[in-house]
């Protein structure tokens, strides 16, 4: 079996995604050399440049160092790709991802979080509680801590791991975790399980992984039969062994109180918004119990919490116009982003720009994405973001436009955008999707902060 703990040199390709980049962060604290290829720049790469990390964006054999210890690659670049093909003929076994984190935390106690949605906030949520309560904790999430400013939390020993499992590809099934939690079972990655009941099962096969005497931590609405570990049930919106009362939003917080087993209620006080992001704090309140962090620390802990970029993340807070950037790129994960808006802005117009992500997410889930983005005031809709697919015939953003059932809509080139927004009377919008329109990000912040005269 690989030794990871003996790496000295590790290639990447495709270090620029979220979980590769959190990997290569890992081995270079670690001491290891880094370095990798991704197709394009953006502010992860740069800032993995700027640590010290190695990284080109041409496909260039002679990039690649003579000694390699390990190869990662994410299953995003395709197989023809030069370098790929260069280094399966000189022989290197190359590793993805999910392997290297099921070696990593193998011989270390681990909590992985899992979910079709809600990992990112739980698992950074976790790591947060932990590390403020001084855990000696390490933490791989999928998105960058807002608290950390960072995809990976390190400690001095990283004795306890607090991890994001993957159902994309069945990453998850690579990890044996002591506890797990599992927020959700939408139907999603149809492109890889077919339907929902192969999906399941892959989260049943993926709760048997957890270690004898371990627990998963289930939200209540969910049902998953055949489990070998203990299961503790949570939910924000009926009674279950963790649960909310007494929910309620004021001047921009949300607070409640989080019911626990042997009379513990935790009262908190919260600045991330939406009644998801309550099941969330229960979630992560639940497993931080169990591991023995006191009522108080946790209260203190979530208080804290800022949350994670591309979360229900603010760009703009003023009191005439609210931008808010969010990654949703499923149906319920829309819907919980627009209903949060709604419980704090329940007076303002809510206008939505969303980028599809996938042409076989698009095609399976057109009925409910039309449903969701139905909930908006008014909504512009980019081109399907491809992101590892070809196109497939029919399915397009103009498809999903016709089946949503808003008068203001419209498809809007990328390149036209901030021409549209400068036009329009806003009060606030939200970006949504998981592919490039993260880019568009700063640029309508800047426009619109100069559009409007606000100050920083």
């Amino acid at each position: 079996m690989l030794n990871v703990k003996k790496i000295k040199t590790v290639y990447f390709l495709g270090i620029g995604g979220i979980g590769m980049s959190a990997l290569a962060r890992y081995f270079k604290a670690n001491g290891a050399e880094v370095s990798g290829y991704d197709k394009t720049k953006t502010a992860l790469t740069e800032a993995l440049i700027s640590e010290g990390i190695a990284v080109h964006f041409d496909e260039n054999i002679s990039e690649i160092p003579k000694a390699i210890d390990l190869v990662i690659y994410t299953p995003a670049v395709p197989k023809e790709h030069k370098e790929y093909i260069y280094l399966k003929e000189k022989g290197y076994e190359i590793h993805k991802r999910a392997e290297i984190l099921g070696l990593i935390t193998n011989d270390v106690f681990t909590v992985a979080v899992s979910g079709t949605h809600g990992k990112t906030t739980i698992t950074s949520m976790i790591a947060h509680i932990m590390k403020q309560s001084g855990k000696d904790v390490f933490s791989f999430i999928g998105g960058i801590s807002k608290n950390y400013k960072s995809n990976l939390i390190l400690s001095e020993k990283n004795t306890i791991a607090i991890v994001e499992a993957d159902e994309f590809d069945r990453s998850f099934l690579q990890l044996h975790p002591d506890i797990a939690i599992i927020s959700s079972m939408d139907a999603d990655h149809l492109d890889i399980y077919k339907n929902k009941d192969y999906l399941v099962e892959s989260f049943r096969l993926f709760a048997n992984q957890i270690k004898k005497n371990g627990k998963l931590f289930l939200k209540k609405s969910l049902v998953l039969d055949n489990v070998n570990a203990k299961i503790n049930t949570y939910s924000a919106k009926e009674k279950a062994d963790y649960f909310a009362k007494d929910i309620k939003v004021e001047n921009g917080f949300f607070y409640y109180t989080i019911c626990c087993p042997d009379k513990i209620n935790i009262s908190v006080k919260a600045g991330i918004p939406g009644v998801h992001n309550v099941e969330n704090a229960i979630a992560a309140t639940a497993v931080a119990l169990e591991l023995g962090i006191k009522p108080a620390e946790i209260k203190k802990a979530l208080q804290s919490f800022s949350g994670v970029v591309r979360r229900f993340d603010y760009r703009i807070n003023k009191e005439n116009f609210v931008f808010i950037d969010d990654y949703a790129h499923h149906p319920e994960e829309i819907k919980a982003c627009v209903n949060a808006a709604k419980e704090l802005y329940p007076n303002k117009k809510i206008t939505g720009i969303f980028q599809p992500h996938l042409y076989s997410r698009t095609r399976d889930l057109a009925d409910e994405f039309a449903k969701s983005l139905a909930m908006l005031d008014e909504l512009i809709l980019l081109d399907i973001y491809p992101a590892r697919e070809l196109p497939i015939e029919g399915v397009t953003s103009q498809m999903l436009l016709d089946k949503i059932k808003l008068k203001n809509k419209m498809i809007c080139k990328k390149e036209n955008l901030i021409e549209e927004l400068i036009k329009r009377k806003l009060e606030v919008l939200i970006t949504i999707g998981a592919g490039d329109i993260d880019q568009l990000v700063a640029p309508i912040e800047k426009s619109l902060k100069n559009i409007l005269k606000l100050s920083e």
